[in-house]
């Protein structure tokens, strides 16, 4: 009681009037006390009712439980910076309109079909555009669009020989001259896809074009084979690999998860040499230790090569699913293995991973140094409790949604995921080194031809 009475004393000293002050009694103490407790109470209850400010999935370090999110779904809302809805609008360019976008995508002749790049890992092209095309923030007015979403499959287009480089770099030079929104900006408000390892880089000329624009692209580093990486983490958005449909729909999948007493590995790792040390190192490691590494050497042809199914089969074997770094800083097997529920373990130091805002990867994987690949791997993993193990296992089926490409209909998907980061990128105002503006608002050019008569082709930079 002695802090209520210092409480009523210092409201005694204060008081305009206390000659006119009621007494304070032991009944008005109780009643306070009662008070304050009940308001306590019912804040935690309207708390808990109308759902939590910000995303139970924020980057938190010391909350243990903040996977625990209501109803099991990543929200995105009300995180810094994301907003409580969304309100974006995105112009996507139609292959018609622009002379050249038909080539990007289906190549000479339009040989390659959409159908022939939805797959593989190249297959989020395809994926993206079309379910921004069904989207409620498509919009079909450029001059009320926040961005702009330039269609392109070239990537699968090229690798299918239906362009070389030199007219990849050609045709996108020709594309951007014909879009004024693009010039207006300099780029900044458009959208493109690179679906691979070699990112931007596809498009020879990208650090003078595009060097301002929005790339959405799962590599986040390619310093090993060039001076510059094309990934701008303040600009860009990392976005998850494309991972089977046949792993990913809810019902009918490829195969199920195995529990881990009935798995047979410690580890394992599914993929090529290709001449890289860590997967090198590896492949070794699973020859000295066959019963912990699994490590089988993987044929691209022939009778030996494995089949969906059987790749999958294996990758489930095993409590964890290393994932080296291969060609370039990411794979395709990390996603991969929150589909079959091992704990993936990254070997590759430059690595990006998608919606770090959101998603705590500590608690749902393990990034290990690569200059440390060998028996202390193996000893630490074999050192983790099955318990512990569960536990990440669990908390990675609650957010693997995000690895998904599905509609935006889906209250959790890796398209949902890829709106919400668009929409921190949206800008009030445009402008570039040859846009300029007037005391009435008139938006000009260096000729000072206002926007609405600029006509291509327009000079890029």
């Amino acid at each position: 009681m002695a802090s209520l009475n210092s409480i009523n004393k210092s409201t005694r000293l204060f008081s305009s009037h206390p000659h006119h002050q009621a007494l304070c009694t032991r009944a008005h103490q109780i009643a306070a006390l009662a008070l304050i407790i009940a308001t306590f109470f019912l804040t935690r209850f309207f708390d808990h009712t109308l759902g939590p400010c910000s995303s139970p999935y924020r980057n938190s370090y010391s909350d243990a439980n903040q996977y625990n999110a209501q109803n099991d779904v990543v929200r995105f809302e009300g995180a810094s910076g994301y907003g409580s809805h969304l309100n974006l609008k995105i112009y996507v360019y139609d292959e018609d309109e622009i002379d050249g976008l038909k080539l990007l995508l289906y190549g000479h002749e339009g040989k390659i079909s959409p159908e022939a790049c939805v797959k593989g890992q190249w297959g989020t092209q395809v994926k993206i555009h079309r379910l921004l095309l069904q989207s409620t923030v498509r919009t079909r007015k450029k001059e009320e669009a926040d961005l702009f979403f330039v269609p392109s499959y070239v990537k699968c287009v090229r690798m299918m020989g239906g362009l070389s480089d030199k007219e990849i770099n050609q045709t996108y030079v020709k594309v951007l001259s014909q879009m004024p929104y693009f010039r207006l900006a300099g780029g900044r408000n458009h959208i493109f896809v690179f679906p691979s390892g070699a990112g931007a880089h596809l498009f020879k000329s990208w650090s003078t074009y595009l060097n301002r624009s929005i790339i959405l692209t799962p590599e986040g580093d390619r310093t090993d084979k060039r001076d510059t990486s094309a990934f701008n983490t303040w600009k860009d958005i990392i976005i998850p690999g494309n991972v089977d449909d046949g792993m990913t729909a809810q019902n009918a999948r490829l195969v199920n998860p195995l529990p881990l007493s009935r798995r047979k590995y410690l580890a394992n790792y599914l993929g090529r040499a290709q001449g890289k040390a860590g997967r090198l190192q590896l492949i070794d490691l699973a020859k000295q230790y066959p019963d912990k590494l699994e490590s089988p050497e993987l044929k691209l042809k022939g009778p030996e090569k494995l089949g969906r199914t059987e790749y999958f089969q294996h990758l489930r074997n095993a409590k964890f699913c290393l994932a080296p770094r291969g060609e370039s800083s990411w794979t395709l097997r990390f996603y991969e293995s929150f589909f079959v529920e091992c704990v993936p373990v990254i070997l590759s130091d430059q690595v990006e991973l998608p919606f770090q805002n959101i998603v705590d990867y500590s608690q749902i994987s393990i990034k290990w140094p690569s200059t440390r690949i060998g028996t202390q791997l193996l000893d630490y993993l074999e050192s983790i409790p099955d318990k512990s193990i569960e536990e990440m296992i669990a908390k990675g089926r609650k957010v693997r949604c995000l690895w998904v490409y599905a509609p935006q209909s889906e209250s959790c998907s890796a398209f949902s995921g890829i709106l919400w980061e668009l929409q921190r990128k949206v800008r009030q105002f445009h402008q570039s080194a040859e846009t300029f503006w007037l005391h009435n608002g008139s938006i000009v050019n260096r000729d000072l031809v206002e926007f609405s008569k600029w006509r291509p082709p327009m000079p890029l930079p």
